[in-house]
């Protein structure tokens, strides 16, 4: 299924972001207690909280990177080596795959779904979805990012033609302006509200005309046990207590 896929090993089911470390990096590159995440920006909150119990189970030293999954993807194919990648979207995921960029097969670990994020004081009056298609500044993910490819199958399901006023490369910014009251309106994740500014509400899309995108995780690197150790606590217990926590659906 995923024939670009270097030494498969199936794991048990149970713009460009700066890397950030979580805490002050002294190992050296390449050390085995160093360990590179790429992760999808809607992941942010829960992948850090995650990184940490994973580092203080470990000793090791996790270094995170959010980016919208086109752009980790894109990271890839320029050549970036990270230990593992999570995207918002297995289609993002299966190109990386094809294109001979992942040491395991990827496994979906959680799913999400939409929600229109109001800007506080909710200044258009958005009381629907159908409002969304009025004269409201609404501000959503670029079609190639997976929120963005969501909202267009929402806007589908819904029978609404959304004219918005920018296409971002991640939530994080489509949040940022609608915290800002830069826009009246975004379409995020459910997940996103949770790290929203004070005064940001949700505004929720009916379950008829909703979309869910499943999020897969696979190792890039795969030298040594720290990547396959951490792509299992994320699957774990842990992993998917905090992912339940943070508004995921975590699959059984």
């Amino acid at each position: 299924m995923f024939p670009g896929v270097r030494s498969a090993r199936l794991l048990p089911a149970a713009g460009i972001a700066a890397a950030v470390a979580l805490l002050p990096a002294c190992a050296s590159e390449g050390s085995s207690s160093r360990l590179v995440v790429h992760a999808a920006a809607s992941l942010s909150g829960v992948f850090t909280e995650i990184g940490h119990e994973f580092e203080a189970a470990t000793g090791a030293t996790v270094i995170l990177n959010f980016a919208g999954s086109s752009d980790l993807l894109a990271q890839l194919q320029a050549g970036a080596s990270p230990d593992v990648l999570a995207t918002a979207d297995e289609p993002t995921m299966n190109a990386a795959a094809d294109a001979g960029l992942l040491a395991s097969e990827p496994v979906v670990f959680a799913r999400n779904s939409l929600t229109v994020a109001l800007a506080p004081g909710n200044p258009a009056a958005i009381e629907s979805v159908e409002d969304l298609a009025g004269d409201a500044l609404v501000v959503v993910c670029a079609p190639q990012v997976p929120c963005g490819a969501a909202t267009l199958a929402f806007q589908e399901r819904a029978g609404i033609v959304l004219s918005p006023v920018s296409e971002e490369s991640s939530v994080t910014d489509v949040l940022a302006k609608v915290g800002s009251g830069e826009a009246d309106a975004g379409i995020v994740y459910r997940t996103d509200l949770r790290r929203a500014v004070d005064g940001v509400e949700a505004l929720e899309i009916p379950d008829e005309v909703n979309v869910t995108t499943s999020y897969p995780i696979a190792l890039v690197e795969d030298d040594g046990t720290l990547a396959p150790e951490f792509l299992e606590f994320v699957l774990g217990g842990a992993g998917r207590s905090a992912l339940a926590a943070a508004g995921f659906e975590v699959l059984p």
